[in-house]
């Protein structure tokens, strides 16, 4: 089965915004532990460490607001979805859970916008 232009289009610009919020984060003085980091839940946009924290990014990019705005887009089920995805990574790590969940918004001109303690 192939991907449409518009699937493509999205999976490219989701990659671009990833890459434009791991150097935000880089700049920030934050070290990055993993980038898609799959589970049997789902994934994690990047994982970082901020100090003493395990941060937990959701990374959403978009090319306009005509859905309303990226951050929107993190509901309650992809909420849920990132708590099981902390523990997992608690459970195979073996550190203390200290953990923050924040939310990075995208746009397809690089500005980005970053919401720590979204969620």
């Amino acid at each position: 089965m192939r991907n449409s232009p518009q699937d493509v289009h999205k999976k490219v610009l989701g990659k671009k915004g990833e890459r434009l919020v791991e150097e935000y984060l880089t700049a920030q003085g934050y070290k990055i532990i993993k980038r898609n980091y799959r589970t049997p839940f789902g994934e994690a946009d990047i994982i970082a460490k901020d100090r003493d924290e395990v941060v937990f990014v959701e990374v959403k990019t978009r090319s306009s607001n005509a859905y309303g705005a990226p951050r929107e887009a993190v509901g309650k089920t992809k909420q849920e979805r990132y708590y099981k995805i902390a523990q997992c990574y608690w459970l195979k790590t073996g550190e203390e859970p200290n953990a923050r969940f924040d939310v990075a918004e995208v746009f397809e001109d690089g500005n980005i916008e970053y919401y720590k303690n979204a969620f």
